[in-house]
């Protein structure tokens, strides 16, 4: 049976690179029916799409979507990955919603839904080494998928190489926390009780106080290394992380108030 929920959150699917785990991303949706879908950036990967690259199981990711459309609103938020579409929005057809940013009220809490890019600065000021560091990530992922392959035929657990590159590495840890700590400030600015993001590939929640007030922090992750989305029902924000809970029978991810933090 599958899972009600009220809200599913999904970004960086990166569909149509080597390292999007599509199969893993078709059951999680068979297993649950949202209410409203948002997906923020990064779904389509432009800057990486090839014409010889687009697997069935991608396509098939593509068309649960659509088909979610039809039955539920589903808000395209754009990302820098796919930033081509930005000039297209926003724009609707039907249940389908083309935005670059969304805004939200949930059992009185104002949501701002964005996907975060603009908080990077080589995204800003650095065009070129954006787009050399996606191509890099992205081969440093079709090496893991190699690593993987074998590691599972020696019977032993997945790793992964960018992960610990990111952890290892002092200025990646403290970009994470710098963009988090900016899109608090400018949500805790414009006055929102939570703000939702994408982009770092790095899922989350928590609450973040400044000089100026706190806000309730997201981020839904990806599904290249983490395999993780938001899910809001019964009031509060779960995080969802597809090797922890793909067997679960029942919604049991630890919810907002107790400030989960993977």
């Amino acid at each position: 049976m599958k899972r009600r929920i009220d809200v599913l959150v999904l970004s960086d699917l990166h569909l149509g690179t080597y390292g999007c785990r599509a199969r893993e991303l078709n059951a999680y949706l068979r297993s649950v029916k949202p209410r409203r879908v948002i997906l923020n950036g990064d779904i389509i990967d432009i800057w990486q799409f090839k014409k010889r690259y687009f697997p069935k199981s991608h396509m098939q990711v593509v068309k649960r979507l659509l088909k979610l459309a039809g039955k539920v609103p589903v808000h395209y938020i754009t990302g820098n990955h796919d930033e081509a579409l930005r000039r297209y929005s926003p724009s609707h057809l039907g249940n389908l919603h083309l935005v670059d940013r969304l805004e939200l009220t949930l059992d009185g809490k104002r949501h701002w839904f964005f996907h975060g890019d603009l908080f990077d600065a080589t995204m800003t000021h650095a065009r070129w080494l954006a787009r050399l560091g996606g191509w890099s990530y992205d081969l440093l992922i079709r090496i893991n998928t190699v690593v993987n392959w074998t590691l599972v035929r020696l019977g032993r657990p997945r790793m992964s190489l960018s992960r610990k590159v990111k952890n290892s590495v002092k200025r990646a840890v403290k970009f994470i926390s710098d963009f988090e700590l900016t899109a608090a400030e400018v949500a805790i600015h414009e006055g929102f009780d939570r703000v939702v993001c994408g982009h770092i590939h790095q899922p989350g929640m928590r609450t973040i106080a400044t000089d100026r007030g706190r806000v309730e922090y997201l981020n839904s992750g990806d599904w290249i290394e983490h395999l993780s989305a938001l899910e809001y029902y019964d009031g509060a924000w779960h995080l969802y992380l597809h090797e922890r809970d793909a067997l679960r029978t029942a919604p049991d991810a630890q919810p907002l108030r107790e400030a989960a933090q993977a």
